[in-house]
């Protein structure tokens, strides 16, 4: 218990930093000079002071997989560049997503700087939902010679067999079932006959390490390919929208792929960063929660190669204008979201979050927000969540985990054992379509799988803090310095901190639900604070009418950049009465 925080206003005990970890950040303070709050984040990442200078600046060359360690991943580049060199009739099957976007526009952008324009084909998340369908697959066939798969396939059998005439390779990283489709090719790092080294991988992963094997292949017979590196932008986009662990090569692409993107070089994100009012540069923070729910809002609720459409143009005026149309998706999409939110909240409520699953289900609940509403029921919950909508007598839905419940196995279990349509995913997320009726047995049973893994068994969520700060060591220069520390996101999460028994000097609610306030200590040093979301519970009511109390604050440290100045601002998470 940390502060002596037992239950904050959100109801979380806080936790500080655990003995070893501290004595590893006195370590990495005494051998490198590093300032306390950077060494305390490499110490946790588990980073000894001999390899903080590497880690703090990570060399793609020395942490990129050797693309060969994948099964069919020479025969894959092998096809493809005998489509290239033939110019062959090439289509590009890509899931709906942030992710099968960018895999799709790699594929579309490494092609066209080759002289090939391919086809590119996206399912409607409603008519067609999840993956290759018989009917798209046999119409592609008809007309092409070769059809890429990216971001989905690896279960499809019935599809790729319906592609007579055709070549498929599969690019993707999803669960794998006991056998594979027969197709020339099928590189997925979670196909069960993988080792799993590299399963933490997205599919844009997978497609970049084709496409290097690709590159070598060109290389061995006296030819040159495309400028990799500067596709990292879409590899990055898509590890942090796919909510991949940003450890290892990942984190790599990530730093390497902001960079990229920084430039604004690719016309659709230069774009999109301009509808969404991005104004400094990118951060993981930013692909996470501007950029990439604006690219899946056209697979949600829109036209669902809208995304890829975005991500793979070279023409400035059709980037704005895609941007701009995801844009108002978007904001559609969070108004459709806010009234399945509630009611799914509400009924998942009445059931209880003690059990090991928390659900809910609805008729006429679009396909397009169950997604983004069962990560918000897992995070109330603490739990696994699934929620999903029901047209014409068939569920569509989709499921969020916590870190250490593999949802995706439990699912894909549950379609073998007959209770499902269909289901998959991975690990952390999956998808499902079941009949109506069936859907309180299946959620039962899932329930009973997920339990085998002890999900019944979590507690409350702890707010897990990195140690206690002032307002007056707050600096820019701090602040940048613990970012080298990451990018942050999934298995990496970024340092929070508590602010102690500070005095609120300012508080009002801005926006339909977000907290501005400024606070400070008694040696009269002043920082300012942002929370989201701080009305969707009681955080916000409470510090707006704080009464002159006095409260320790968490969260995290934002440089904020208003008419050229920076400036640190805590983005505020969680906070108690002081001596509570």
């Amino acid at each position: 218990m940390y502060l002596g925080v037992e239950t904050s206003l959100t109801g979380r005990r806080w936790v500080g930093p655990d003995v070893e970890v501290q004595r590893a950040a006195d370590q990495i303070v005494q051998q490198k000079g590093l300032p306390a709050p950077v060494a305390q984040v490499l110490a946790r990442r588990g980073v000894s002071p001999e390899a903080a200078d590497a880690f703090l600046a990570p060399a793609l060359r020395d942490l990129l997989p050797d693309p060969r360690l994948l099964k069919d991943m020479e025969k894959a580049a092998a096809r493809v560049l005998v489509a290239v060199a033939e110019c062959e009739r090439i289509a590009i099957f890509a899931d709906y997503d942030v992710d099968g976007g960018s895999s799709a526009a790699l594929l579309l952008d490494w092609m066209r700087q080759l002289g090939l324009r391919a086809t590119l084909y996206v399912p409607d998340r409603i008519d067609e939902g999840y993956g290759p369908n018989d009917a798209a697959m046999a119409e592609l066939a008809a007309a092409h010679d070769l059809i890429i798969c990216v971001d989905c396939g690896t279960l499809s059998h019935g599809p790729i067999a319906a592609a007579v005439g055709a070549d498929v390779v599969v690019l993707d990283h999803h669960l794998g079932g006991e056998t594979l489709p027969e197709a020339v090719a099928v590189v997925n790092p979670n196909r069960q006959d993988e080792d799993g080294d590299l399963g933490h991988l997205c599919a844009a992963a997978v497609v970049f390490l084709m496409l290097v094997e690709c590159g070598r292949q060109l290389r061995a017979a006296g030819k040159t390919g495309p400028d990799l590196m500067q596709m990292l932008d879409l590899v990055a986009l898509a590890t942090v929208a796919d909510v991949a662990p940003l450890i290892g090569v990942n984190r790599a692409f990530v730093r390497q792929g902001l960079r990229v993107m920084a430039a604004r070089d690719r016309p659709g994100l230069a774009a999109l960063a301009d509808v969404a009012r991005l104004d400094t540069a990118p951060a993981a923070y930013h692909l996470g929660y501007l950029l990439g729910p604006r690219i899946n809002a056209g697979g949600r609720i829109g036209q669902a190669d809208l995304g890829a459409r975005l991500l793979a143009t070279t023409d400035p005026h059709e980037a704005a204008a895609i941007a701009e149309r995801l844009d108002l998706l978007n904001t559609e999409r969070r108004d459709i979201e806010a009234s399945v939110r509630a009611a799914a909240m509400m009924q998942a409520e009445e059931r209880g979050f003690d059990a090991p699953l928390a659900w809910a289900a609805g008729d006429g609940w679009h396909p397009g927000v169950v997604g983004i509403v069962a990560a918000r029921l897992k995070e109330a919950s603490n739990r696994p969540a699934v929620v999903i909508g029901v047209e014409d007598g068939i569920g569509k839905g989709s499921g969020r985990s916590v870190t250490g419940i593999d949802l995706g196995a439990a699912i894909q279990r549950l379609a073998t054992e007959g209770l499902l349509v269909k289901g998959g995913g991975h690990k952390m997320a999956a998808g499902l379509t079941v009949r109506a009726e069936l859907i309180p047995e299946a959620m039962e049973r899932l329930g009973v799988l997920l339990a085998k893994q002890g999900a019944d068994r979590i507690g409350v969520a702890d707010l897990r803090l990195d140690g206690t700060m002032m307002p007056g060591a707050a600096q820019v220069e701090l602040a940048e310095m613990i970012e080298q520390v990451g990018p942050y996101g999934a298995a990496a999460p970024g340092p929070r901190y508590a602010f102690a028994d500070m005095q609120i000097f300012h508080a009002k609610r801005v926006g339909e639900n977000h907290l501005k306030l400024s606070f400070g200590d008694i040696g009269g040093a002043r920082m300012d604070a942002i929370c989201f979301g701080a009305y969707d519970g009681s955080l916000g009511p409470r510090l707006e009418q704080h009464g002159g109390a006095r409260f320790h604050l968490a969260g995290r440290l934002d440089i904020n950049t208003y008419r050229g100045r920076q400036s640190v601002q805590l983005r505020l998470e969680d906070a108690a009465p002081a001596g509570s």
